[in-house]
């Protein structure tokens, strides 16, 4: 039992002194939800042990060049993720698999095709959560449909079981929303999912901002796996937007004044008119004076040209 915790918070990207003190403070037979919360309380952050892995293995580089320091690697994050400008996708699992299966059916080929999508669109870091008894052969009360898909996202580092374990042969089922939410917070990526996590937005105010900016809901339409083009709204960011790092800005668009060249606003007015340089728009009082202040011999000229036949 020590053995198979300790080996799952080392994925997570925890230290292992940090972990035997919690275990020794709680005792071997903490459950993990309880340990995670003592690591977060004692301030123990993957980050942090990134940070620190890296400051411990500074090396001098040749301007120019690149380097890659070896940190500590959170569930499978492997090093093409730093250049990566997609952010980071976190699936609910149980979710998108019942969702799939119109609530009925563990389908695990939901999970397949909403990793698919997002591989398409070039996103390198998609974990799917689930919890371990899914694992176990299914059920009358819990049918499950392709599970051999689980196994294979699992070999791709993929997939990723919270733990689970029977005790006086009653299944102890860990919260796998905390564990969506909060590898979803520290990565700064996306949650997939049609939960609204409500206990957990009233848990944390950091998580509430987090779930209501991140969360991206979806359709399966003829096994086709279908997110909104507009995530947060009518008036909210692109999917495209939604989903990268450095967001694109639209260019603005101009609209045509409706009076057009009848317009008397001058430089003030706040429309596009395509008649008049963008460089300088004069208002009509500016107009006069500039003809004032034309030559009077000029205009007598122009006066006799327009006059002769």
């Amino acid at each position: 039992v020590h053995q198979s915790k300790l080996d799952f918070f080392c994925k997570l990207g925890y230290g292992k002194q940090d972990i035997c003190k919690v275990l020794e403070n709680l005792g071997q037979e903490a459950l993990e939800d309880d340990v995670l919360k003592e690591l977060i309380r004692m301030g123990s952050k993957p980050q942090a042990l990134e940070c620190q892995a890296q400051s411990s293995s500074l090396k001098l580089v040749a301007r120019g060049s690149y380097s890659s320091t070896p940190g500590s690697k959170w569930l499978g994050e492997d090093d093409s993720d730093s250049s990566d400008h997609f952010r980071p996708i976190v699936i609910d699992g149980s979710n998108v698999a019942m969702s799939h299966g119109n609530k009925e059916v563990f389908s695990c080929w939901g999970i397949q095709l909403a990793v698919n999508w997002f591989r398409q669109r070039g996103h390198t870091y998609i974990k799917v959560i689930v919890p371990l008894w899914r694992k176990e052969a299914p059920r009358q009360d819990s049918p499950i449909t392709d599970q051999h898909i689980l196994e294979e996202l699992e070999k791709q580092s993929i997939l990723v079981y919270t733990p689970s374990r029977k005790v006086k042969g009653k299944r102890v089922v860990r919260y796998d929303d905390r564990y969506i939410v909060k590898v979803a917070y520290e990565k700064d990526g996306v949650i997939v999912s049609n939960d609204h996590y409500w206990n957990l937005q009233n848990e944390n105010p950091e998580w509430k901002w987090f779930i209501e900016q991140r969360l991206l809901m979806y359709s399966f339409v003829s096994n086709r796996f279908m997110p909104p083009d507009d995530p947060l709204g009518r008036h909210g960011p692109t999917l495209s937007n939604f989903l990268s790092k450095k967001p694109v800005l639209p260019e603005p668009k101009w609209q045509p004044c409706p009076y057009g060249k009848k317009c008397t606003y001058g430089s003030k007015c706040k429309f596009y008119h395509p008649e008049r340089p963008h460089q300088a728009q004069l208002s009509v009082a500016d107009e006069l004076r500039a003809k004032i202040n034309v030559p009077l011999s000029l205009r007598k000229e122009k006066a006799q040209r327009n006059n002769s036949p």
